[in-house]
């Protein structure tokens, strides 16, 4: 049994899901396909909930119709036979909204973001359930939110990972017996109130992984646009290469530090059974992508993470003693309390740097709540620059007529905060 994710690139066009259509008719293993909203479907339902909770429900319900007419004309490109109920499936995902479009907010706006953003996987689902069978590829689809059990933590949602397993035997092994191709959704998951939730990012691949744990699989592959994992993003620098074979270690290493690879949380539920992890591309399925195992893969080339918009705040001892423990731990509890990852920290004796992106309202709520304890200066605009089995000569390469504000390095990386 094997698991498949495809991401929203994957269904952004009627091309596309016909490629999808290709890829799948040819297995003939068993094989669970979890995917993406299409597109930017996401992002457009991210302004239906914004204006929605602003009590514009005239606007949400625009923008909403907006959406629902892509859909259905996606559709009609793809299924002619099985119309009717293609669009009657459809149209209960698209009430599932409107009846919460019309109502007034009254809860706060993580919960009425989960509940409006999740339709985005269900329509995608079920456009690509319905144009399988139109092609004659048997399938079963299945709502995810009847499988995953998860926390009322609305947009970044734990799985109950118990009762979870307990559904997938349920539902999804038996399921197997009547099709060896499901198709079910990523990113979302549901609380024991049937409140739709979302699982925080990269949710959708998250949701592959757990499935590929619990399923035993025997492997998971991660379909995306590209020929597999890089080593820098070729938007940034012209001469990225693919690289073929990487141990989980590396991938959970490159994505701390920024790479735009597979999110650690993706890693583990894999590493913990072994189950080898493959990123290919849906547009040359026949070419091996990036292997993803345990194995240590040596002489692999520098990997490069350029991340701009960055801000150094420095917390400096306010009358210039050591800095003590007590206002270093308070200094962790903001982070914590304001969700914040320093990309970056180096202490000194007076004062801690901290390097971290430029989100300018949790920038301002950390530096508010921080000046109760330490001075604070920051400054904006900088790039980092982290290098992975990096060379002394490509070091040197990089940083030309830049000016390095911070470095830190042990023997494998090396982050370099310039201006």
């Amino acid at each position: 049994m094997k698991v498949y994710k495809f991401g929203g690139a994957s269904v952004n066009s009627i091309d596309r899901i016909k490629n999808i259509a290709n890829i799948l008719r040819s297995e003939n293993d068993k094989i669970l396909v979890v995917i993406s909203a299409m597109g930017k479907t996401t992002n457009a339902l991210e302004k239906v909930a914004e204006a929605f909770y602003k009590g514009e429900n005239e606007e949400a319900l625009r923008l909403f119709d907006l959406i629902k007419q892509t859909h259905v004309n996606t559709l009609k490109y793809l299924v002619t036979r099985g119309w009717k109920k293609a669009t009657e499936e459809l149209a209960n995902f698209f009430t599932e909204v409107e009846w919460l479009l019309h109502d007034k907010a009254v809860r706060d706006f993580n919960y009425y973001y989960d509940q409006i953003v999740c339709v985005g996987e269900l329509l995608s689902t079920s456009i690509l359930s319905s144009f399988l069978q139109e092609e004659k590829i048997t399938n079963k689809w299945m709502d995810v939110r009847d499988i995953f059990r998860t926390d009322d933590n609305f947009r970044d949602a734990a799985i109950d990972w118990k009762f979870t397993e307990q559904r997938i035997n349920e539902l999804v092994l038996p399921g197997f017996e009547q099709s060896n191709l499901i198709i079910t959704q990523g990113f979302i998951g549901a609380t024991d109130e049937n409140e739709s939730t979302t699982l925080g990012r990269e949710g959708s691949d998250y949701t592959a992984a757990v499935f590929a744990n619990m399923l035993d699989a025997s492997s998971l592959t991660i379909w995306k646009d590209v020929e597999g994992v890089m080593n820098a993003d070729p938007k940034e620098f012209k001469d990225a290469t693919y690289i073929p074979a990487l141990s989980y270690d590396e991938v959970i290493e490159m994505a701390y530090y920024g790479a735009q690879v597979i999110h650690p949380k993706t890693i583990k539920p894999v590493e913990n059974k072994n189950i080898p992890l493959y990123v290919k591309c849906f547009l040359q399925p026949e070419s091996s992508g990036t292997l993803i195992t345990r194995t240590h893969v040596h002489d692999l080339p520098p990997i490069k993470v350029l991340k701009q918009a960055q801000v150094l705040l420095k917390f400096s001892s306010t009358d210039f003693s050591f800095v003590g423990e007590k206002p270093v731990s308070r200094l962790y509890e903001i982070f914590a309390e304001l969700k914040i990852k320093p990309n970056l920290m180096q202490s000194t004796a007076i004062s801690i740097l901290c390097c971290m992106d430029d989100v300018p309202e949790k920038i301002e709520k950390l530096a508010l709540a921080a000046s109760a304890l330490f001075d604070v200066q920051l400054e904006k605009k900088l790039t980092l620059l982290t290098i992975r089995h990096y060379t002394p000569g490509l070091v040197t390469e990089l940083t030309k007529d830049k000016t390095i504000v911070l470095e830190q390095k042990t023997e494998d990386t090396i982050q370099v905060l310039m201006r």
